[in-house]
């Protein structure tokens, strides 16, 4: 899972799951709802014409531009300086474990505190990070500690701004379009990684500080942007709620996932459900469409991640004694995947039935890696991952669609804050076991690793609750 990356909730039903007496800000359909005549519901507005939703959008996406940009420039600018390879490549591990880190008191900050704020507020530290920085690479060499310095600030702020950034889409969008709103934010992030690190390599050729002063510049857009957004990033937490209908695994308010698996009363004292960093987790163990979607996902990281996959392709690829060229070519198909399941996600959410997208995304893994091992060749293992890094798009904007639906307001940020902070442990400890296999074995057996690592992380999927699994909007409802 990407995080990345979504936002939500239609005054009403999405703004406190389960809630049947809420209102936020002024709602065009709900005032279209509370004028029409009873048994006529009021036709949603299409989420394109979503002015909140949309300015959250672009002002993500400049955002996830200016991260792309800066991290590729980071390793070019060590070595240029140093030369080392070893440092170069410990800049993308140290951000993954410090953004998966601080992701938990990111997600409870993000149950406590003002949302928009709380992206404001990162956005505009690394603005002042990464000016001052580039100020220092115009200077002279920075020395190593202040990279990391630098690098670890940053990938801080990313890990409590994530959380806040997804949570919003309960707030935004009507619970019947969580799935199409995710979709759209798949595309952002995958965008992002497409364009991003041609950006910063662009700007690094020219001058060694502009990647970095121009994602600054980057940076305060997005800041800005988000103070045009009219609605709250959060439900109101005065504003006391019916329970809905028991039904499963859900929060009954105290912070306990209790017997509705999408609504919580909100509190009268106005601080959300009690518990602290960890409650995400609790949640998550009670709830079981997230649970045992998670504990695949976590799986799948580990074995299918980007980064190890182009690894063991271009470990691979050398072994078969490929050229730069063709390695070049098999990576580009390779990524390809990951971008067009983004822009087919929407599609793919709306016609087909989502058990069938999990079987896809769940078994297309362990298949991808028999056929890795006994496809020769160079370019068809490209074609093979991009058939993996397809389901990613569509699958990641699957999961934070329950996440939405499913998931109390006064929680999602702490929910959200541990499916972050999984996923993104779990990438680097996959990289080091694919690199430690292939030194020890050879191509073949890395591929063996990942197909048993598929089918392991698959095995929770194979319960009636995945075989029956319905769609978000109709947990919401």
């Amino acid at each position: 899972m990407t995080t990345e990356s979504t936002r939500a909730g239609a005054t009403g039903t999405a703004g406190s799951a389960g809630a049947s007496e809420v209102t936020g800000p002024a709602d065009a359909a709900g005032a279209a709802a509370s004028a029409a005549p009873a048994g006529s519901a009021a036709p949603e507005k299409p989420l394109f014409r979503n002015r909140d939703f949309q300015a959250m959008w672009i002002s993500q996406f400049f955002a996830a531009v200016a991260k792309e940009s800066a991290e590729i420039a980071y390793p070019l600018l060590i070595l240029a300086t140093t030369g080392s390879a070893t440092y170069a490549g410990a800049v993308g591990a140290v951000q993954l474990v410090v953004a998966g880190l601080m992701s938990l008191p990111g997600g409870s900050l993000t149950d406590r505190f003002d949302r928009r704020m709380t992206i404001i507020l990162c956005d505009l530290a690394r603005v002042v990070l990464l000016t001052l920085f580039g100020l220092l690479v115009i200077a002279g060499d920075p020395p190593m500690a202040v990279i990391f310095a630098i690098v670890v600030l940053s990938a801080a702020c990313l890990g409590i701004s994530n959380p806040a950034g997804l949570a919003a889409i309960k707030q935004l969008v009507p619970p019947s379009q969580f799935t199409q709103a995710t979709a759209q934010n798949q595309i952002r992030f995958f965008g992002a990684t497409v364009i991003g690190p041609p950006i910063g390599g662009a700007f690094f050729g020219i001058a060694r500080a502009l990647p970095f002063l121009s994602a600054a510049v980057a940076f305060l857009i997005s800041a800005v942007l988000l103070l045009f957004i009219k609605k709250p990033l959060q439900a109101p937490r005065e504003t006391v709620t019916d329970a809905t209908p028991a039904t499963a695994n859900a929060d009954d308010g105290d912070g306990e996932p209790g017997n509705d698996p999408k609504g919580s009363k909100d509190r009268k004292d106005g601080k959300p459900a009690k518990g602290g960093m960890l409650q995400g987790f609790r949640f998550i163990r009670r709830q079981p469409v997230i649970l045992i979607l998670l504990i695949w996902a976590m799986g799948s990281n580990m074995a299918f991640n980007h980064s190890g996959m182009f690894l063991a392709l271009i470990a691979t690829a050398e072994h078969r004694d490929a050229s730069e060229a063709a390695i070049g070519t098999t990576l580009a198909v390779a990524g390809s995947g990951g971008l067009i399941g983004s822009l087919l996600a929407g599609l793919v959410l709306k016609w087909v039935r989502p058990s069938l997208i999990i079987v896809y995304a769940v078994w297309i893994g362990p298949v991808a890696a028999v056929l890795l091992m006994l496809t020769p060749g160079v370019l068809p293992l490209g074609v093979i991952v991009a058939c993996v890094f397809v389901r990613a798009g569509v699958v990641n904007a699957l999961i934070y669609g329950y996440i939405a639906a499913l998931v109390p307001d006064d929680l999602q940020g702490r929910v959200l804050g541990a499916v972050g902070f999984v996923g993104m442990i779990a990438q680097p400890l996959g990289i080091f076991s694919i690199g430690a296999i292939f030194d020890l074995a050879g191509p073949t057996w890395v591929f063996f690793f990942m197909a048993v690592a598929g089918v392991l992380a698959a095995l929770p999927t194979l319960t009636r609750t995945i075989r029956t699994l319905p769609a978000p909007h109709e947990l919401a409802s």
